[in-house]
């Protein structure tokens, strides 16, 4: 499952959190042991998945410049 949050970041000290800026899409459901081959696939295409959701909302990821350290839960 890949969920994003996008926050408006106008400013260093500008970080709203709208609520309707919240999108998932789930990658993969299956019953049984994750496979680390499987998981190892999904890690390298992670970022291609979540830009294209955000462009699917106008929408973008500035990859290099982080607000905070990233999350991968």
């Amino acid at each position: 499952m890949v969920r994003l949050s996008f926050i408006a970041h106008k400013d260093a000290e500008d970080f709203s959190v709208s609520y309707d800026a919240y999108f998932e899409k789930e990658l993969y459901s299956a019953k049984g042991r994750r496979s680390k081959k499987k998981e190892a696939a999904f890690l390298e295409e992670l970022g291609k998945v979540i830009d294209s959701i955000a462009k699917e909302h106008d929408a973008c990821i500035i990859w290099d410049e982080p607000l905070t350290e990233e999350r991968r839960a």
